[in-house]
């Protein structure tokens, strides 16, 4: 569940008309505009002996993919996944770059991003109904600063990504390349506000957030939303980690209870080749007095052949019987899906991957080829997803 106004907008993409792509050019020219600008700041502000500034650092990737749905879909859209969305065409998903100086004991971090998973990511037409501003080339973008309290407490203050999830927007630190359902429908993609970090000890770690709410830069109301996670490695190869988030997510003047989420993410190094995970959230939210819910739990396995080749499998179960985060139209709407990915790095800044996977709904959820509602309940899909970072 990503947006505040819209919780369906996942499941009714609509093609990208010229106008769409004129928006997308004028876009671009701010975004490399600003990259231009980022790109002269080492310049000024490089290490200095009379200073205690580091070095600038800077990062990227960009990610494109060709998915084909066996269901031949009249609309070429892929149902219930949040960035994988064309199908049976090549498609471009995100161009990032990442600047950052670490803090000693002040720095700063800003992630500019452009393409569909960002606009996902966003809200913005045609995938959801924020508007757009420059604001929203910015998946992240803070401050932050060490304070000199214990084992140094870390303050994050600025728009910076959710702490929940096992997975995240870039799908190069994923396991798989398309994202679950829980990562797409369950919890928000990130917020405004602040973030405080300590780390206890070396196997326990706290974050406490205070923000706006979810999926927003300016508040819809007069509340604020707060945000715990609390993670601790028994051994080296264990962890596990509690997440919790509550706050009024509705409009201002139509608030009428809270929305709570809950998560737990647990990962296992079982040897030098396989990895194992499992994530499980519970959440709920009062709309105009009727109370809602969402659960899921997904568990994932990885296992590594060799240096630059590996294979990882994730199935999972989402259950949302209002329909209130998907969108769903039949009652007790139940989603499982399996994914099975093989990832090739030829070499050291380039990750192809493979990936076959299968949606499956207890009513129609999926559209075929001859209508233009949902018919079908199943979607399978294969995918080639190719990933560059620099």
């Amino acid at each position: 569940m990503r947006t505040n106004e819209t919780l369906s907008q996942n499941s009714t993409r609509r093609s990208i008309s010229f106008r769409a792509l004129v928006t997308w050019w004028k876009r671009a020219t701010v975004w490399l505009g600003l990259l231009g600008l980022t790109l002269s700041v080492p310049v000024a502000f490089g290490a200095d002996s009379t200073t205690n500034h580091t070095k600038i650092s800077w990062s990227g990737l960009v990610d494109v993919y060709y998915s084909y749905n066996f269901n031949n879909p009249s609309n070429q859209m892929n149902r219930l996944r949040n960035f994988d969305i064309y199908e049976n065409q090549f498609g471009f998903s995100l161009a990032k770059l990442t600047v950052q100086e670490q803090a000693r004991p002040v720095g700063f971090r800003v992630d500019f991003a452009l393409g569909p998973t960002n606009d996902v990511v966003q809200g913005i037409p045609p995938y959801g109904v924020n508007a757009y501003s420059t604001l929203s080339n910015l998946e992240q973008a803070y401050l932050t600063g060490v304070v000199p309290v214990g084992n140094g407490l870390t303050v994050d203050v600025g728009k910076f990504v959710t702490m929940m999830g096992n997975e995240v927007i870039e799908p190069n630190a994923n396991w798989n390349y398309s994202r679950s359902l829980l990562f797409a429908y369950s919890i928000p993609y990130f917020h405004t506000g602040i973030r405080l970090t300590y780390p206890f000890s070396s196997r326990f770690t706290g974050i406490l957030e205070v923000t706006n709410g979810w999926n927003n830069v300016v508040a819809i109301n007069k509340s604020k939303t707060v945000g715990l996670s609390l993670s601790y490695s028994p051994t080296p190869s264990t962890s596990l980690t509690l997440n919790g988030m509550t706050g009024f997510e509705q409009p201002l003047g139509n608030e009428y209870g809270k929305r709570d989420v809950a998560e737990i993410i647990i990962t296992q190094q079982v040897n030098s080749s396989l990895s194992l995970a499992v994530d499980a959230v519970y959440g709920r939210d009062r709309v105009s007095g009727s109370l809602v819910s969402w659960k899921g739990v997904a568990i994932y396995g990885k296992y590594n052949f060799c240096s630059n080749s590996d294979l990882a499998i994730r199935g999972e179960v989402y259950y949302d019987p209002e329909g209130y985060t998907t969108g769903a139209a039949f009652p007790k709407a139940t989603f499982k899906e399996i994914t099975l990915t093989y990832e090739y790095d030829p070499v050291s800044f380039l990750i192809l991957r493979l990936e076959g996977r299968d949606d499956f709904a207890n009513g129609p959820e999926f559209v075929g080829a001859n209508s233009a509602a949902p018919t079908k309940t199943s979607q399978p899909t294969l995918l080639l997803g190719a990933i560059t970072t620099f």
